[in-house]
């Protein structure tokens, strides 16, 4: 071989090293408070659309008379839909399909929404009455509270795990990145930007207005007729 052909060789060589240092490095970036930081923002992003598809299969089941279980059912089901929506918006803004969206989606987000669902139903059937309670109850809120701080704390270090390799809400980080404005053209800036911790500060001001008018229904006594003490004289 050549003098000139070993330098290419070699060029080439170290090339490709810092190539892959430099791919190695990328995801190394993640560890630490970076990768507890990530997993953190994605266990309230999944948690956030759980919560929200809870809370209205709940409202349809008690307004339309289904039972607890088709009530649970509907409910769960409903937390999967809105957990994988608010993942897939971010997508669509960006470069990607429907079809390819959803199917990134599935692979990223389904461990960690099974995972809340399961601790999430597991605590409110623990808490006494959470499961039967009305929604103008304040055991219920109280329950639906404990339940999402519960899952929280379950999901996180689940999504911590596939973070740190590669698997998980890591599959579609790298598409949220390419997702801001100057990249959106057409029809595609129509779809919403919808920050993590709005949508979670919205939800904890939903669940605690539920609280209050919970607590004040508890409170409220109805007046007795005054007519009937004056009446009998």
């Amino acid at each position: 071989m050549t003098e000139a052909a070993h330098a290419s060789h070699d060029q080439q060589a170290t090339h490709h090293h810092d190539h892959a240092g430099h791919h190695h490095d990328h995801h190394a970036g993640h560890g630490g408070s970076g990768l507890g930081s990530m997993a953190a923002s994605a266990t309230l992003h999944c948690l956030t659309g759980c919560a929200i598809g809870e809370i209205l299969g709940l409202v349809v089941g008690t307004a339309v008379g289904l039972g607890n279980g088709q009530t649970i059912a509907l409910s769960i089901a409903l937390a999967f839909v809105f957990g994988y929506t608010l993942s897939s918006l971010p997508l669509l803004r960006g470069d990607l399909t429907l079809g390819v969206a959803l199917r990134l989606v599935l692979a990223a987000d389904t461990v960690s929404i099974l995972t809340m669902e399961v601790v999430d139903n597991i605590v409110m059937a623990v808490i006494s009455g959470a499961m039967n309670a009305g929604l103008v109850n304040a055991v219920f809120w109280v329950g639906m509270s404990i339940s999402l701080v519960a899952a929280f704390a379950a999901a996180y270090p689940v999504n911590r795990y596939l973070l740190a390799r590669g698997k998980g809400h890591a599959l579609a980080h790298e598409h949220h990145s390419g997702t801001g404005t100057v990249n959106v053209t057409g029809a595609r800036r129509l779809i919403p930007v919808l920050p993590t911790g709005a949508l979670a500060a919205a939800l904890a001001a939903f669940i605690l207005g539920g609280l209050v008018v919970s607590v004040a229904d508890g409170l409220s006594v109805p007046a007795a007729p005054a007519h009937a003490a004056t009446s009998t004289g």
